[in-house]
């Protein structure tokens, strides 16, 4: 497979444009439209995509190591499709509706100030992951390992502790709604 490292992309539309699939290392993809690509078989190590379109982008066999997404839109990405080896993630201030990460295990990752509007994060290992100032309204935490995760400051979400693990996980107080309204209590 081809290589390329440490190139800086910007303002390129890679519908117009042919995206090479090849290993991408240290690159950044600046202002740069992905929407509705197959990146089938590329992947991306410690690379930056920064105000990137990347709605629905297909990523079956596609590996992010160390991938960074800042003020990006991507809308129905699967990324449980993805290659699960060494996969890292942080997400910053990003649009992410419809995006799954199924079955991922994806520790420590970092969503921070992002909408994850009907996210699915069933059956998830997201221990220590961060998603401090996320809205996750209509996310799905089923079965999912949420130990040590920091919800502070994210709004809007429905976690059941009888159905998710979320020993030593951070909540401020606004969020105790989202993790007993299966119970109609009145908080307040």
């Amino acid at each position: 497979m081809s290589y390329q490292s440490d190139q800086h992309y910007k303002n390129i539309d890679f519908t117009v444009e042919r995206f090479p699939i090849i290993e991408y290392e240290n690159c950044t993809f600046e202002q740069c439209k992905f929407s509705d690509l197959d990146l089938r078989g590329s992947s991306f190590e410690n690379c930056l995509f920064k105000n990137c379109d990347l709605s629905n982008v297909k990523v079956p066999d596609v590996s992010f190591r160390q991938a960074k997404f800042v003020s990006c839109k991507i809308l129905g990405v699967h990324f449980h499709a993805g290659n699960p080896f060494l996969l890292e993630f942080i997400f910053q201030d990003c649009q992410m509706a419809y995006s799954s990460f199924y079955n991922l295990k994806i520790k420590k990752s970092k969503f921070i100030n992002c909408k994850l509007t009907e996210s699915d994060f069933t059956r998830t290992d997201l221990a220590e992951a961060d998603f401090q100032g996320s809205d996750l309204s209509g996310a799905t935490f089923d079965q999912s390992i949420l130990e040590k995760s920091d919800f502070r400051n994210a709004y809007n979400f429905t976690i059941d502790p009888e159905l998710n693990r979320i020993k030593g996980a951070r909540f401020d107080l606004d969020g105790l709604p989202g993790l007993l309204g299966k119970y109609a209590i009145k908080i307040g």
